[in-house]
């Protein structure tokens, strides 16, 4: 006799998608909002209208929820299409006006995910880590464009991985937050004076 084969429903299927979306929507919100630890799965079961072991099934513990978030981050922040756009520019102003949007798009769309990784990290039990993973590829990103700007004309003054240390400092998560977080600057007079100063340094 033939073993059965189990049925897979697809409307079953997307279902249990959309609900793992709501989940990890509510839980970045709530995480941005609240700060992690002060954050139950029960908090987030409420806030998607679903039982607590809705939560567990679909998604996992709230550490689980909080490296899908960081994962989810990654790939929606467009990094390897802005790059090759940046790539393809051919003076330092255009390179560093093409970071400067760049950089501000992936952090003004996803801020509300910064914000829930930032307030976890003190209190996750391996922040350091969870940190490196979620700008790990920003920074490579920053170190491809000081590499990039080293070899037009006229080069940085300062050495590529210095370079890239400095787009780090103006262009990274820290350096939008500062101005538009703490200090209540738009995002366009941010961008401005982030590019106008990297250039003014760089020259």
């Amino acid at each position: 006799m033939p073993a059965k084969r189990s049925y897979v429903s697809p409307l079953r299927e997307q279902s249990a998608a959309r609900t793992r979306e709501l989940i990890l929507r509510q839980a970045t919100e709530l995480f941005a909002e609240r700060g992690y630890g002060r954050v139950t799965v029960a908090d987030i079961a409420a806030a998607a209208g679903v039982a607590s072991k809705t939560v567990f099934a679909s998604v996992g513990s709230k550490s689980d929820i909080l490296n899908r978030i960081v994962d989810q981050g990654v790939s929606a922040s467009g990094y390897e299409q802005a790059m090759q756009a940046l790539l393809e520019e051919r003076t330092p102003e255009s390179v560093l006006r093409a970071l400067a949007h760049g950089t501000r798009m992936g952090n003004e769309g996803q801020f509300t995910v910064h914000e829930a990784i930032r307030k976890a990290l003190p209190v996750h039990e391996d922040g350091e880590a969870l940190w490196e993973r979620a700008t790990a590829d920003y920074r490579d990103a920053l170190h491809t464009a000081a590499r990039h700007l080293h070899t037009l004309p006229p080069p940085p003054t300062y050495s590529v991985k210095e370079t890239a240390d400095l787009l780090w400092h103006w262009f990274g998560p820290t350096g939008w937050r500062t101005l538009v977080v703490e200090n209540g600057w738009t995002w366009d007079r941010a961008e401005d004076v982030l590019c106008s100063t990297a250039l003014a340094a760089l020259r």
